[in-house]
């Protein structure tokens, strides 16, 4: 029954802890390419109005897009670090590492065309959104992944010495 309960958590949980990885990330590419904090408190009078344009609509845009182009490199990393209960916290940065490069390069034609002014035309920004994924998946279902190996287990009581007369 135990097992079960451990399974069941883990359908919940690494959905929600590929969502965080997704909203960090999307956090970072927004913040780090767009500049939109420098914008909001610049000498601009329309700074803090473009910012939050910004984030209001093309927040939810770039998420969007970051579910999508990473769910297949994100969910290769996931699947062995379930299937094999790897917690460490360096994998999981290196998978949202990988994922994020990967999904960058497989959908990188975008950023060929300068003008279209797109976050993913920077190579710092896409592995430092990777990492933020990474550290976020990791705090959500990274730490406990694998559902047959319990987190906190306890220690066996110790064992009778054994007497000989």
């Amino acid at each position: 029954m135990e097992n079960l309960i451990r399974l069941l958590m883990r359908f919940l949980l690494v959905p929600l802890g590929y969502l965080a990885a997704s909203i960090a990330g999307t956090l970072v590419v927004l913040i780090a390419s767009w500049r939109l904090v420098d914008m909001a408190i610049g000498g601009h009078p329309d700074g803090p109005a473009f910012a939050f344009l910004g984030f209001a609509i093309g927040g939810p845009i770039l998420l969007i897009f970051v579910l999508v182009v990473m769910l297949l490199p994100a969910s290769i990393g996931i699947l062995i670090s379930e299937a094999f209960a790897i917690r460490s916290w360096i994998f999981h940065v290196l998978n949202g590492v990988a994922s994020a490069w990967l999904g960058w390069q497989l959908y990188g034609s975008f950023a060929d065309n300068k003008s279209i002014g797109l976050p993913f035309d920077q190579p710092m920004v896409v592995v430092a959104a990777g990492i933020a994924g990474g550290f976020a998946y990791w705090a959500v279902a990274g730490f406990s992944a694998g559902f047959y190996k319990p987190i906190f287990r306890s220690s066996p009581p110790p064992a009778v010495p054994a007497t000989t007369r």
